[in-house]
């Protein structure tokens, strides 16, 4: 069994991602070990699925702090107890400092919903339908200091179907993110995934600027 890589995950909402990485560790063989999950909201259903599964639980709320800055060295702070080796953002919906994003150059993954550097930001599923996009889909991607802009790691592609709203896109695209990230996840924990001057690095060999592409 190789050492595990410890997690941290940070959320804000309902934590289906995070259940999507919970269940992923439970066959045994994967080495990342998820040893806290935090949140911004005392009310993010999240922190329940964690605590169901026996996952350390904290809240860190941003409204008790002034300013971005301060809330961040207070989160850094509160995940630095856990020493995690990677820390996972799943639906985090706080802009991060360019300190928070320096400190943990190399270990910090997002997940997006559209296929960056498509549809940065929010309401991307509106976006594609709008576009008139044949595909849509997610990515995974290293986080940087430009939003939704870091190195991409995997996407994952959804064909757009005539009759979708944005409500049914979204549906199917949730389905793959909680394929990718999982998988990124544990490419990372085995050691075969790493963050390089020129972007991201699978088994010692960059990745093109698209990340590691599956189609349906």
């Amino acid at each position: 069994m190789p050492t595990p890589c410890d997690v941290v995950v940070l959320l804000s909402g309902t934590g289906s991602n995070l259940q999507a990485l919970i269940d992923s560790t439970q066959g045994g063989d994967n080495p990342a070990r998820i040893r806290a999950v935090i949140s911004n909201r005392a009310d993010a259903y999240g922190l329940q699925r964690a605590r169901d599964a026996g996952i350390e639980a904290r809240v860190l709320d941003h409204k008790g702090f002034e300013g971005r800055e301060a809330f961040d060295t207070a989160l850094m702070a509160l995940i630095d107890e856990f020493s995690p080796k990677l820390v996972v953002l799943a639906g985090f919906m706080r802009i991060l400092s360019a300190d928070f994003v320096r400190h943990y150059q190399g270990r910090l993954l997002n997940i997006h919903p559209s296929l960056l550097p498509k549809y940065k930001g929010l309401h991307t599923h509106q976006r594609a339908l709008d576009a008139g996009d044949r595909e849509h889909g997610c990515s995974v991607h290293f986080v940087t200091e430009e939003l939704d802009g870091g190195p991409l790691v995997v996407q994952a592609v959804v064909a757009v179907e005539l009759a979708d709203t944005a409500q049914s896109l979204a549906q199917r695209v949730h389905g793959q993110e909680h394929q990718i990230y999982p998988l990124a996840m544990r490419w990372f924990a085995e050691g075969r995934l790493s963050l390089g001057e020129q972007g991201a690095i699978l088994d010692g060999q960059p990745l093109p600027a698209s990340g590691h592409l599956i189609r349906p």
